[in-house]
Parts: structure tokens; C-alpha cells; sequence
């Protein structure tokens, strides 16, 4: 069912699923102008320099904060990361608001604006709500955000800082999500939760066109080109989505041809529908039960793209599995002192991921690889203590006898 793109949208108004947007690409590949080529001669510094496959009508319309354009960096061989011979990390930590979450809330936001909105709501167990608090303020609207109370503090800060109307529910973010419908319901908000609008997945694609963009750099080429494997950590799934989405446009515009990269989903084992449902068979995913991660992003009990995410993976010829929180915290503190990236939990969960992939023979060490770090590391800080560090009295000539040196 078609829904028109001069007013809000939500939800399809008939079998209540999300929401795609489409364009005319054909189109677009027939006046030549939407290539790599091109898109290298733009100056615009974030991603809305791919505007022909976006929701706008011209790059004035943006609401920008300057995201996208994340690096993509070789992983040093070194440590436990010396047996992958082509691993590329793309860290999304350099996005305004420290996420890739800014991706998805600048097109969305920006097409909201266009038709009016003056207030926004959504549920978050974290860096969404950071996202949406910045991206709203930048548009002129008030931001409505409903969060668990065990979210990180950083995100609660950040939020509050920003002026957004910050709500503590005892209870998940499938819980939240149900008082944003109420409230939007009730107050006339515009509900900006994944994926029920159709806008936060278009800028989250725009991982898939960067990815074609970066290679073909990396390889000295006119010609897009795309990884073998994508490790992707998903909570609600937009990224996932989005890049596949990306791919499939990319075909149609004449990048690519029909080969994808096989799309591996990440979650944690104490919060897990999807993998439960990729290893059950089924097409859509049940509520997981008590769930509880410490990864806030990957705490979603029951994501309403689930069947989006679990085409993606069984179409590419992929996989999904677990990594426990012991294993993902591990992950960001190898991360961080082999790469030199302070990643987020879910960034660490990739990686681990990736370990266990190579193990099992999955994932081959020549393969090229694409771990997504979505996050910064520092959100975190408070599931990383510290310890009782020595304090030196630097009045004291004979302090540093105290200090050891490794090596």
C-alpha cells in the first residue's frame, strides 16, 4: 500500500508495519546524475551529500549537525586481532552526539520539520534520545523523551542538558514506547520511534552508501565496491535495515551488481528475539522475556522490524548470535588497547562476534570484514571502574620508586 509523502507518516495505515521510502531511481540513472564520481565532487561535509536518495527536496533543507563521513580504519594485527588479515572497523563514535544514532535523527528530523512538526517523542535506553534532544533543538522543537531508569547516566545527562522533557520509566524501552504512543496520542506529538516513521531508517542507510564509497577509495577505484561480511550489533535494527536497503538501491542506481555482503546480526545473550528467531526459522520474532543487558542499545525485548532484520540476514546468506556481557566489555577493552577505539558495549560485541565466527570457520581471516563500532565509549565509563589507582606525593623526591613500568 502507497501512503502519500506530503504528510506524516507512521505506520502503514493498513497492515500497520513500517514504513519504506521509495524514489525514483531509475530515474536518477538515467540523467547520470547520482554516481561515486559525482557524489566525490560534492563539498558537503556529512552525509547528506547522497540529498538525490534522501528526504529532501534540496540540501538547504537539512537539519545538520555536520554527521556522517565516519572513518573506516584498518585493524592493526596485533594481539588477538593478528589472525584477521582484511578487518575494517567503521566508527561511528565521530557522529554529532557521540552515535550513529544521529544518522537516522537528521533525516527524519529534517522531514518532520518540512511538514511542521512542532513537537517529537520517543522511547530510548540511550544514545536516540542524546540524537533526537540535539537534532530537535537544532530544528527549533521540543523533544519529549520516555527512558528505562537504569539507562546510562550519560545519556540522561546529555539529554537533560539539551532541554528535552526527560521522563524515568521503571520498566523497558518496550515500556516507554507504549506511554509515547499514549502521548503522542493524547498531546499531539510526533512519534519518532524506530521505525514507526519512515525517515531515521534513510539516514541510517547511508552507512551502506559510505561503506560502497570508502572501499572503492580504499581501493583506488571509480567503482563502488563492498565488503564480504558486515557485523552489525542490533537492537531495533535500523542500521541493519537501513545498509541493506542501501545495497538494494545501489543495483537499481547500476553501482553494484546483485552480490551482497552476508549480514551478521549481533545481540546480547540475556536480551535476544532476533537470533532466537533466525535459529527457530520463524519470520518474526516473540517478546523476549526479562530482559537485561548491559549493552542499553541492544536492550530491546521486541524490535517491530524484526522480519526487516531477519530478511536482511537469510537473503545475504548470513547468521545471528549471542555474545554475553562478560564477553562484550572484554571486547571494548581489547578494542581499546590493541585499536586504539574506546568503543561503546555494543561495539565490543561485534568484535567478539567476530571472534567466534573465525573460530567456528564462518568467517574466513581473509575475508574483508566491516565491524560497526555504532558508539562512543565514554557514555559508558560508568560499567568500567576504575580501581584504587596509586596516588604519588609529588612532594616526595623518591615518589616515582613506587612506579613500575611494563616492558
Amino acid at each position: 500500500m502507497s501512503h502519500t509523502i506530503d504528510r506524516l507518516q507512521n505506520l502503514c495505515e493498513s497492515c500497520h508495519r513500517p514504513l519504506l521510502a521509495g524514489y525514483d531511481l531509475a530515474g536518477l540513472r538515467a540523467t547520470g546524475a547520482f554516481t561515486l564520481d559525482k557524489v566525490r565532487q560534492r563539498t558537503e561535509r556529512s552525509l547528506w551529500r547522497f540529498h538525490d536518495v534522501l528526504p529532501v527536496n534540496g540540501v538547504r533543507e537539512a537539519v545538520s549537525l555536520g554527521e556522517g563521513l565516519t572513518p573506516l580504519l584498518p585493524a592493526e594485527r596485533r594481539g588477538p586481532f593478528a589472525a584477521f588479515e582484511n578487518l575494517f572497523i567503521k566508527d561511528e563514535s565521530f557522529n554529532p552526539t557521540g552515535s550513529f544514532k544521529a544518522r537516522g535523527m537528521t533525516a527524519a528530523i529534517t522531514r518532520a520539520a518540512a511538514l511542521g512538526v512542532k513537537a517529537v517523542a520517543l522511547p530510548s535506553a540511550g544514545n536516540a534520545a542524546g540524537a533526537a534532544t540535539y537534532y530537535a533543538n537544532r530544528a527549533g522543537m521540543e523533544c519529549f523523551l520516555f527512558m528505562p531508569q537504569d539507562t546510562p547516566p550519560a545519556n540522561i545527562i546529555e539529554s537533560v542538558v539539551g532541554g528535552a522533557r526527560v521522563f524515568l520509566v521503571n520498566g523497558l524501552i518496550s515500556d516507554c514506547g507504549k506511554l509515547v504512543k499514549r502521548g503522542c496520542a493524547e498531546f499531539g506529538w510526533f512519534d519518532l520511534s524506530t521505525l514507526k516513521e519512515p525517515f531515521r531508517l534513510e539516514g541510517k542507510k547511508t552507512m551502506g552508501y559510505e561503506l560502497a564509497c570508502d572501499f572503492a577509495e580504499l581501493d583506488r577505484t571509480s567503482e563502488p565496491r563492498l565488503p564480504d561480511v558486515v557485523i552489525y550489533p542490533a537492537g531495533g535494527g535500523t542500521g541493519l535495515v537501513g545498509m541493506w536497503k542501501a545495497f538494494q538501491e545501489m543495483e537499481t542506481l547500476g553501482w553494484i551488481g546483485a552480490q551482497r555482503p552476508r549480514m551478521v546480526l549481533v545481540q546480547a545473550e540475556n536480551c535476544a528475539p532476533i537470533v532466537r528467531a533466525f535459529q527457530a526459522g520463524t519470520r518474526h520474532a516473540e517478546l523476549f522475556p526479562n530482559a537485561s543487558t548491559v549493552a542499553a542499545g541492544l536492550r530491546v525485548p521486541a524490535a517491530v522490524g524484526d522480519f526487516l532484520m531477519l530478511d536482511a540476514v537469510r537473503n545475504s546468506g548470513g547468521t545471528a548470535l549471542t555474545i554475553t556481557d562478560a564477553e562484550l566489555l572484554e571486547g571494548v577493552r581489547e578494542l581499546a588497547r590493541h585499536q586504539g577505539i574506546y568503543a561503546c558495549p555494543e561495539g565490543g560485541a561485534v568484535w567478539k562476534a567476530a571472534q567466534k565466527l573465525v573460530a567456528s570457520g564462518w568467517l574466513k581471516p581473509h575475508e574483508r570484514t566491516v565491524l560497526f563500532n555504532t558508539g562512543a565509549g565514554l557514555k559508558y565509563n560508568h560499567l568500567f571502574p576504575t580501581g584504587n589507582l596509586p596516588v604519588l606525593d609529588h612532594h616526595d623526591p623518591d615518589c616515582l620508586r613506587a612506579v613500575t613500568f611494563a616492558g
